[in-house]
């Protein structure tokens, strides 16, 4: 027995009475993965450019402040570098790679390439066999939630460079572990040990 199909009017009928007929809406750029706006900035979508812009930029401008101890000019320009170079660079990402790890490798290694040409990076050794060793797994230390942020900015830029980035990576961007890792290019262990010996250093500053 044959079924008529309904006509355009009871079409539309029935998507407004039984949301189950209705057809998904096709993404927006600012509703994808940012995996996916990459591959979409490959094949030159300006929109996905724009959207994965907008959604780092505040991110990213906080990490790069903080690790250049405050210095929000320079924190700026070192932004906006970072999103040239990943426009420059952006064929070189694979589309199997997460892509926020790949973003602040590039944004971590502009502020490194600074410190090398400023010549400010710190050389000092830090003594770990005197220190407490906090478990980074654990949640966001209190003492990073200082009043003064000013302060704890200041006491960050204290921190040799690997243990600062790591620090920052892991409680002010919410980088996972294994995100940190393939960010710096290190294993797993070494984050968590940066992140002990440092949060331990950090801690004795803020309240010396």
């Amino acid at each position: 027995m044959n079924t008529a199909l309904p006509s355009g009017l009871e079409y539309l009928g029935n998507l407004a009475t039984n949301p189950s007929h209705r057809i998904a809406p096709l993404p927006t750029p600012d509703t994808l993965p940012d995996e996916d706006l990459a591959r979409a900035i490959q094949r030159g979508d300006s929109r996905a450019l724009n959207a994965l812009v907008e959604r780092h930029h505040a991110p990213l401008l906080g990490y790069l402040y903080r690790m250049t101890g405050g210095d929000r000019p320079l924190a700026e320009d070192l932004v906006q570098e970072t999103f040239l170079r990943i426009l420059r660079n952006i064929r070189q990402y694979h589309p199997a790679q997460r892509f926020k790890p790949w973003l602040y490798a590039i944004a971590t290694n502009l502020a490194r390439d600074h410190f090398k040409r400023a010549d400010t990076r710190r050389t000092d050794p830090i003594q770990t066999g005197t220190l407490a060793l906090p478990d980074p797994n654990q949640p966001e230390p209190t003492f990073l939630a200082h009043d003064d942020a000013r302060q704890v900015i200041a006491a960050l830029a204290q921190l040799p460079a690997l243990q600062r980035e790591t620090i920052i990576l892991r409680y002010y961007q919410d980088l996972s572990l294994a995100e940190i890792a393939e960010t710096l290019n290190i294993p797993v262990g070494t984050v968590k040990s940066r992140l002990s010996i440092g949060l331990s250093r950090l801690k004795d500053l803020l309240e010396s």
